[in-house]
């Protein structure tokens, strides 16, 4: 999938927002519900509380003071690279990670990323926006249309492998 643009911000916020998103995403590239064409209602639970959790940090972030920062800013935070994010079984997986991508990419690629601090309002709207479009998606589409029955074109990708072990 889609690599951001930006490798490098000078928003420390940003940055975390950044790694969080990867985060998640990796997390929903590999859950157990790529390999099927239903989403579980764990795996659904689970990226409720993502869509939560980045929802929570953005809140976070703007509602913090603007920061003087005159002796740091401008500073570079390089980004962690982007997970590569195989194509999956699951279509909803598929549609869900490609917005989430979105999101990120487009704070990343925003004008927030050139501030020192903070996020702006396009980019908190931008971000928000994403987060209720795949709210939606699992309300309206996910928890009505699936499991399907696809005994003719499934499958069709080899079956991802199970998270990490442990370092």
């Amino acid at each position: 999938m889609a690599e951001a643009i930006r490798s490098i911000v000078y928003n420390h916020d940003v940055a975390g927002l950044h790694r969080r998103m990867n985060r998640f995403i990796g997390e929903m590239a590999a859950s157990a519900s790529t390999n099927l064409s239903q989403m579980s209602e764990y795996d659904q639970t689970r990226l409720r509380t993502y869509l939560n959790a980045v929802r929570t940090y953005v809140n976070w972030v703007i509602s913090q003071p603007q920061l003087d920062l005159p002796e740091t800013s401008p500073r570079k935070y390089e980004l962690e690279a982007n997970p590569n994010v195989p194509l999956v079984e699951n279509e909803a997986i598929i549609d869900i990670i490609r917005m989430m991508e979105l999101a990120r990419d487009e704070v990343t690629d925003g004008q927030s990323a050139r501030m020192s601090s903070g996020l702006i309002s396009f980019d908190v709207q931008r971000v928000g926006n994403v987060i209720n479009k795949i709210e939606a998606f699992l309300d309206s589409y996910v928890s009505i249309v699936t499991p399907l029955d696809l005994p003719e074109s499934s499958p069709t990708r080899p079956v991802t492998a199970p998270g990490k072990t442990g370092v």
